[in-house]
This record gives C-alpha cells, sequence and structure tokens, in this order.
C-alpha cells in the first residue's frame, strides 16, 4: 500500500463519511500527564471506523464484481460498514458473525439489508465460513482487514486526525487484524515520521503483537475477552509487513484496563464505547508508554456497545479500582 492510496480513498470517500470530531478533556489529561485528542469514530456512519474501508472496498468494484454478489466475515463493525456500502451500491450481501456477537451488531447490519450468518465462537470461524460460501457462490471478498483498499480506507482516520491536530506527536491505535493501524501508520510514517504510532491489542489475543516481536505463536487457538472488535486469532499477511515497517511499538492491554477506559469514558465524557474501542485510550492510562507532556491522539475506534455488557464492564472496572486502592492505600484512577 502507498501513500497515494489513501489520498485516493479520501476522495472517494469524502462524499459519503463524516468527518469525526476530535474531542478533548482537562480530566483525562490530569490522569495521564499528556495532552489528550480523541478522534471519535464511534461517531461515524454504523458506529465504527469500519464504514471506511468497506466502502473503498466496495466502491472500488468493477460491475461485474458487483453482479456477483458480496460476501464478508466480521466481528461486527466491518459487517456493518459493508451492509451499508452493498445498499448503496444495491448489491447483495451475505455476511458471517460469530455466534457470540452483540445483538445490537447484528441486528443493525440486517437493518442495512444484508443476510447475516452466525458461525463460529470467533471471526477466524466466521471467516473461514465465508471463504467456503464465496467458494460456492461465486460471490466477491470483501476482507475485514487484509486487503489494500481497506486498509487505504481506514488510512483515512489519520488523515482527518492530522487536519485536525497537526501537531500531535503519537498516536495509539488498536489492533485487530491490522487494517487501521496499516492504514494509518501509512500516512502518518509517510507524513511526519516523527510521530509515534503504537499499536495496542488486547492480552487475550495477541496474534500480531507475537508476530511483531517474533515471541508466542502467530495464529492462536483461542481468543476471548470484553474487546471483540479485536479478538483475532491470526494477524494479516497483508498488514503485518506494512506494521512492522511503520508502527513503533505494539503493547497489550487486560479487560481490566479495557474496562476501567470504558467506564471513565462513560462517566466523564458520557461516551458509552465498545472495549476495541476503548482500548487505545487504556494504552494511554496504563502509563507503558512514556507520553506525559505530549500531544496524544487516541483513536476511539468503535461505539458499538452491548448495554447488557455495562454490568461487566462496571464489575470488571470496579475490580480493578479496589486493587488499585488496596495496593496504594488511596483512590485510584476514577478519583
Amino acid at each position: 500500500m502507498q501513500l497515494t492510496d489513501v489520498f485516493e480513498a479520501m476522495r472517494y470517500l469524502s462524499p459519503f463519511v463524516h468527518q469525526t470530531p476530535v474531542i478533548e478533556s482537562q480530566t483525562f489529561d490530569m490522569l495521564t500527564g499528556a495532552h489528550l485528542h480523541f478522534k471519535m469514530e464511534n461517531l461515524q456512519r454504523t458506529g465504527s471506523f469500519k464504514l471506511r474501508g468497506a466502502l473503498n472496498k466496495i466502491l472500488h468494484l468493477t460491475k461485474e464484481q458487483a453482479e456477483r454478489g458480496i460476501v464478508a466475515a466480521s466481528a461486527g463493525n466491518h459487517a456493518q460498514g459493508v451492509a451499508l456500502s452493498a445498499s448503496k451500491r444495491h448489491i447483495k450481501a451475505k455476511i458471517f458473525m460469530p455466534v457470540a456477537t452483540p445483538k445490537a451488531k447484528v441486528q443493525a447490519t440486517e437493518a442495512y439489508g444484508a443476510e447475516v450468518v452466525l458461525a463460529g465462537d470467533s471471526y477466524q470461524e466466521s471467516y473461514e465460513a465465508a471463504v467456503q460460501s464465496r467458494e460456492l457462490s461465486g460471490a466477491t471478498f470483501v476482507h475485514a482487514f487484509d486487503d489494500v483498499d481497506v486498509m487505504a480506507g481506514q488510512g483515512t482516520v489519520a488523515v482527518e486526525l492530522l487536519q485536525q491536530c497537526p501537531d500531535v506527536e503519537v498516536v495509539f491505535v488498536p489492533i485487530g487484524g491490522g487494517g487501521l493501524a496499516a492504514g494509518v501508520a501509512t500516512y502518518l510514517k509517510n507524513v511526519n515520521p516523527n510521530i509515534r504510532v503504537i499499536g495496542v491489542q488486547s492480552e487475550f489475543a495477541p496474534s500480531m503483537y507475537n508476530r511483531f516481536y517474533d515471541q508466542g505463536p502467530f495464529r492462536l487457538q483461542n481468543v476471548h475477552g470484553i474487546a471483540e472488535g479485536i479478538l483475532v486469532k491470526e494477524a494479516g499477511m497483508k498488514t503485518f509487513p506494512i506494521i512492522r515497517q511503520y508502527v513503533d511499538e505494539i503493547i497489550t492491554v487486560s479487560d481490566k484496563d479495557i474496562a476501567r477506559a470504558i467506564i471513565l469514558m462513560l462517566e466523564r465524557s458520557k461516551f458509552f464505547v465498545e472495549g476495541a474501542g476503548a482500548a487505545a485510550f487504556a494504552a494511554a492510562l496504563s502509563g507503558r508508554v512514556a507520553i506525559e507532556g505530549k500531544k496524544v491522539g487516541i483513536i476511539v475506534s468503535g461505539g458499538n456497545a452491548d448495554l447488557e455488557n455495562l454490568p461487566v464492564f462496571k464489575k470488571i472496572a470496579g475490580a480493578a479500582r479496589a486493587a488499585e486502592t488496596s495496593e496504594t492505600g488511596r483512590g485510584g484512577a476514577f478519583n
């Protein structure tokens, strides 16, 4: 993927996607010692950055490809992006999603006109089922991350971020299969190589982390946790070389880290974001990356959280808060 691919994607997508806002918070600045800029892709159409990549891919399909219909696999947000994008071109879409996908994401995908098939316990099983369906039907496959057009579409998040915060010094970006990180890092590092790009994975699905640091399995047997949008068993074959070239560092965060970030955003900023959407903020809060005094971009990748899970998030975050208080003898990050 080249920088020109991102610029072309920006031209294709501008009439259709929202330029999502960047918000700031004095409270969060005090917690981290940095000046945080939250790129709110939870306010994008379909509630996630995924629309950008899916739409860019589908707008690039030939008439012949479109006529064969579309097949995709998704943990939820890509599904909605594909479904809405397909409706724009009146293309039939069949999307495979994990059985445990939040109901809100399934219902939203169906509301955009796509056929949803629940298959497997994770994205990987859904992906394999979708590949089998494509082989039988001859439909066009729209990959969730391992595709140049998809990566370029996701890179438009960084184009907007630099327009809104031209002096940003560090950017945290969540990683599942790596499409968002590959697109964002390609743009940022080509425009300003001094910007540090920090990838963030769930510690329960560290496939990209393992490959980046050449440790542990590259393909995971099991993934779980509250950040279902980034629970991918295997890093992308096309995304990994780009991430290896441009991303400075990858760190992992726990469910406790993520839950704390979710509850903080809900309490202080009144935004209820999903687990994957809170991962970048969780990494900034963790203190594992030196950001004090720096201007930091936080990509809030999605907001399609299931309200049924809110008690779970609060319980996990409460346990983390209690542990902090016990260890320090005073209130933790929630004070």
